[in-house]
């Protein structure tokens, strides 16, 4: 919201049950928000006790990898199952430095599907729609947690499966747009070196508003940042952030309140009070009247400005690009398959535009465009999806 990830205090992997709080392994250190919810491209499908398909969290990772990769996977996986439909192209994959071996993805599903009592094609079809409909889930409940609307959102797709599954899960979500951006496939290698210098520290402090020193939280937020610019020494253009994280007296869990600059002061109380319910009815559309509010963490961060964007300027005009093959595709909405071009996202320059369906291929990743939408390349090299008005 706002060109801002969502921030986290906590973060759990290896969740036994999807989507539940409090089943997994709780990590205790500032994270972007996330949902593991085990949807990549090595994730495995399986046939479940009740006889329906069912995929991930299992993975054949890298090593042995999906069946395709030919290095001893037999396991029908999601990678799998995108080459049987046809969304892969095996000799454009990894910008044909890697030759896949289609006809093991074939043996892996029809496998799955023998045991299903469903032909090879309905196999395939079954393991995408159960991959895109559980990321489209985790983004239903995210989006109900927070409290926001899905509506005139955009999906970003990285990665190297995203971009494939993308526009069948923005048309579950009925979402209008998709942003795959530059260097999707490694997403999240760029972000990790784009990402400023930080540093975050934490303190206990608790203080009920009705009772709030306001002596003794400056002096706790002064120390902290005294301590945090000492540890950001040589780091240029500090920025500091402050936040304490309050909820109503009793309940599980906080909410992280954003503090301003300098003293609190005097009016603290009052100031917090008004700035934790109005993040509160944000996120809750309701607050509790006159309740007792506490405060139990503070943070201090200290960090680099983040980078800031260049204008991307005019779009251009460039021409469609020429389809450099074609290859027939099995749409998971239309239940058939159907001749698609293939084209090179390197031949497409600012401004070229194309009708889905296709298929859109570069080193790290294959953007599928699904007959729903129209894609287009913006300036700053990002392929835009746009649903078909």
């Amino acid at each position: 919201e706002g060109g801002e990830p969502l921030t986290s205090r906590s973060f759990e992997v290896d969740r036994a049950a999807r989507f539940t709080k409090g089943s997994g392994l709780p990590i205790r250190i500032p994270v972007i928000e996330m949902i593991e919810i085990g949807a990549g491209g090595g994730s495995i499908a399986r046939a479940d006790a009740l006889g329906a398909i069912a995929v991930g969290p299992e993975s054949a990772g890298s090593e042995p990898g999906p069946a395709c990769y030919d290095r001893g996977g037999e396991a029908p996986t999601v990678t799998d199952a995108d080459v049987v439909l046809g969304r892969i192209s095996p000799e454009h994959f990894a910008g044909g430095e890697m030759t896949l071996a289609a006809e093991k993805s074939s043996a892996a599903i029809t496998g799955l599907g023998r045991a299903m009592n469903l032909d090879l094609d309905t196999a395939a079809v079954g393991i995408g729609e159960i991959v895109d409909e559980n990321m489209a889930n985790a983004a239903r409940v995210h989006a109900a947690e927070r409290g926001v609307g899905l509506e005139g959102h955009s999906l970003v797709a990285f990665g190297g499966a995203a971009p494939l599954h993308a526009a069948r899960m923005a048309e579950k979500l009925q979402l209008s747009r998709v942003i795959v951006p530059a260097d999707a496939g490694v997403g999240s290698a760029v972000g990790f070196l784009r990402a400023p210098v930080a540093y975050e520290l934490v303190r206990s402090l608790y203080l009920r508003l009705d009772a709030f020193d306001d002596a003794r939280a400056d002096a706790l937020l002064a120390e902290m940042s005294a301590e945090a610019h000492a540890l950001a020494e040589g780091v240029d253009g500090l920025e500091e952030t402050r936040v304490v994280f309050m909820r109503y007296c009793g309940q599980g869990h906080e909410i992280a309140v954003e503090l301003p600059p300098g003293p609190l002061g005097a009016e603290a109380p009052s100031r917090l009070r008004e700035a934790f319910e109005a993040d509160y009815a944000e996120q809750f559309a309701r607050i509790i009247p006159g309740a007792a509010i506490e405060a139990l963490n503070w943070s201090v961060t200290v960090g680099a400005p983040a980078p800031q964007a260049e204008p991307l300027g005019e779009t251009g005009s460039s021409p469609s690009p020429a389809p450099i093959g074609k290859r027939q595709v099995r749409d998971a909405a239309e239940r058939e398959a159907r001749e698609v071009p293939i084209y090179a996202r390197a031949d497409m320059g600012p401004g070229a535009s194309l009708d889905g369906p296709a298929l859109i291929v570069e080193a790290a990743t294959t953007t599928y465009v699904t007959a729903r939408f129209a894609a287009r390349l913006d300036a700053g090299g990002a392929l835009v999806l746009d649903r078909k008005t």
